[in-house]
């Protein structure tokens, strides 16, 4: 069976979800760019979006929709090869793209409708059992052998193919979100993963425009490996300045210190806000029963998600408050657990300042860093800068910093990355950092 084929019936699981979103956008644009190729004129495309809510699924359509027509409005002469032989204005060519792209699309309620595909992409909850549960029912009531791609960021790939029951037909497939923006999927296999099914992974990926990092099949991967031991050795930290800041100031003291000092898109509590803290807690217990040396717990984090602090992003897309309190986007406010609500970040934002001291010389933000020809060289000024500073917040960053290289070297040692450049790829294009955790700069 050839790609078209393989890809002429696909489905979905979890479509109408944030991640299940993405990957249905990527494939209904991907099977109508197949439908039209002379090669496949037999074949009929189909791609199942199934969720639990006709609702969901519903508005899931419209976002599809909507996307489809910025793509085609965006770069018309990505579409113009369709209709190359047509007379259609580049309006008619966007709304007949519109149309063939959602006539691709199924929605469905019924997980049975899944057993159609030769090919299904699941992007259910963190959830193993579910996921189990999903995937063996799929393969017990399908004749058709189908292969599974999972989005687990998590969960071993050997764990759902023994429990599943799917003989090496199932590997992770980690697309970070948002799928439709982000470049980066790591791809997971075990010793029994279909060797086609790996080289069918590789072309979907390839004509997505995606960057394949492997990762071996450990618990959490590369990127959560990493991101989970970052930010409980920044909540370590956090505690350990508490009897001298105070909480409130602590925390902000870490979180300003890991975007601003070290140079990254978001503070470390900022990004566990937008993956949500109850993600992040469930991730750590996904993992903790898989990794013998290490307890991968927070109290801490227990104790906001206990509370209902749980971040995560609303319907728009905006960020729920966290760790942090967020207006327009904007930190606003640090929650203090003795007060039970935020402490404007106006009231303590001086003082946490005056006490880590000032930024480096001829320091500059991540924006413009990522965007400098010369990123290599200022990084190299900029934390040689750093390392002469005798300041509580110019120390406090070369200990993350040197914590976070530790953590990048581990995951090679315990053969979860095969190489220090797995890892740094990773955190530059799934994290966005402006350099790897695996560097020179702080030694």
């Amino acid at each position: 069976m050839n790609y078209a084929n393989r890809l002429s019936n696909v489905s979905v699981l979890g479509a109408a979800g944030k991640m299940g979103s993405g990957i249905l956008l990527l494939m209904s644009q991907e099977l109508y760019d197949l439908s039209k190729q002379p090669e496949n004129n037999e074949l009929n495309f189909s791609l199942n979006a199934i969720d639990i809510s006709t609702e969901a699924l519903q508005g899931i359509l419209k976002y599809i929709e909507k996307q489809s027509r910025k793509a085609a409005e965006r770069k018309p002469e990505n579409i113009r090869k369709y209709f190359s032989e047509s007379n259609l204005t580049e309006e008619e060519m966007t709304e007949q793209y519109v149309k063939g792209v959602l006539g691709i699309i199924h929605p469905s309620t019924d997980l049975m409708d899944a057993t159609k595909s030769t090919l299904v992409f699941e992007a259910a909850s963190e959830d193993k059992d579910l996921k189990i549960k999903l995937l063996s029912e799929i393969n017990k009531n399908s004749n058709l052998f189908p292969w599974f791609f999972t989005n687990t960021s998590s969960i071993p790939i050997h764990f759902i193919d023994e429990q599943a029951g799917l003989n090496g037909r199932v590997l992770g497939f980690h697309f970070y979100n948002p799928p439709a923006v982000q470049r980066l999927v790591e791809l997971i296999t075990t010793e029994n993963t279909d060797a086609l099914l790996v080289e069918t992974a590789h072309q979907v990926a390839k004509r997505l425009r995606k960057v394949i990092v492997p990762s071996n099949d450990v618990a959490g991967f590369i990127g959560n490996g990493h991101f989970m031991r970052d930010a409980l050795f920044a909540i370590s930290e956090v505690e350990r300045l508490t009897s001298d800041l105070g909480f409130v100031k602590s925390l902000y003291a870490v979180n300003s210190v890991s975007q601003k000092f070290l140079i990254r898109p978001m503070g470390i509590f900022q990004l566990c806000d937008y993956v949500g803290n109850d993600v992040v807690q469930f991730i750590l217990k996904v993992m903790n029963p898989y990794i013998e040396k290490e307890d991968l717990h927070s109290d801490l984090l227990d104790r906001f998600v206990d509370a209902g602090i749980k971040g995560g992003q609303n319907p728009d897309g905006s960020q729920k408050n966290g760790f942090l309190k967020y207006e327009s986007g904007r930190i606003t406010g640090v929650y203090d657990f003795e007060k039970g609500e935020y402490v404007d970040l106006d009231s303590i934002k001086s003082e946490v300042n005056e006490f880590l001291g000032p930024l480096p010389e001829n320091y500059k933000p991540w924006k413009e860093i990522i965007r400098d020809q010369e990123k290599e060289n200022l990084l190299t000024t900029i934390f040689s800068a750093l390392k002469n500073l005798n300041t509580p917040g110019a120390q406090l960053a070369i200990k993350y910093a040197l914590q976070s290289k530790e953590i990048g070297l581990n995951l090679v040692k315990d053969k979860v990355a095969n190489s220090a450049e797995d890892v740094n790829k990773v955190l530059l294009t799934g994290f966005y950092h402006a350099y790897g955790p695996v560097n020179e700069y702080f030694d």
